[in-house]
């Protein structure tokens, strides 16, 4: 069952992260200039943001539940967990701000916005295999 469970959220884990880099190279290519569209890939980039916080979370409740203790990880691995971590907020409160700000931005800045969206969620997407290689 603890197996199963696991699988579970990764699938809920990678469609997120997924969703965190797609959102990004859509605003940058697909719709550049579709204020609109741009503005809703914010939230979903938002919302796929969240989904990573709170995915990761259950995988740690989750070994918490079944083996009554966090799961062990150390040296590299937590270095790689902070970095997600810190990119999951930053690309959270970043995907916020532009949904809520981006009207008010020059168009450099909402390019800015994109490319360190992008750049956040390829870090996290990097840094979950260090964190899963030398956990």
């Amino acid at each position: 069952m603890q197996n199963f469970i696991y699988a579970l959220i990764q699938v809920i884990h990678n469609f997120g992260a997924v969703t965190v880099v797609g959102t990004a190279a859509s605003a940058l290519w697909l719709v550049r200039g579709n204020a609109a569209v741009q503005n809703r890939l914010a939230l979903l980039a938002a919302v796929a943001w969240a989904i990573q916080v709170v995915s990761g979370m259950l995988f740690g409740i989750t070994t918490y539940y079944f083996e009554h203790h966090l799961p062990d990880i150390h040296g590299i691995a937590v270095d790689a967990l902070l970095v997600k971590i810190s990119c999951a907020v930053a690309g959270f409160v970043l995907a916020v701000a532009y949904a809520r700000l981006n009207p008010g931005w020059t168009v450099t800045r909402q390019l800015i916005a994109w490319r360190a969206l992008l750049i956040l969620g390829v870090i996290a997407l990097g840094s979950a295999a260090f964190l899963r290689w030398f956990s």
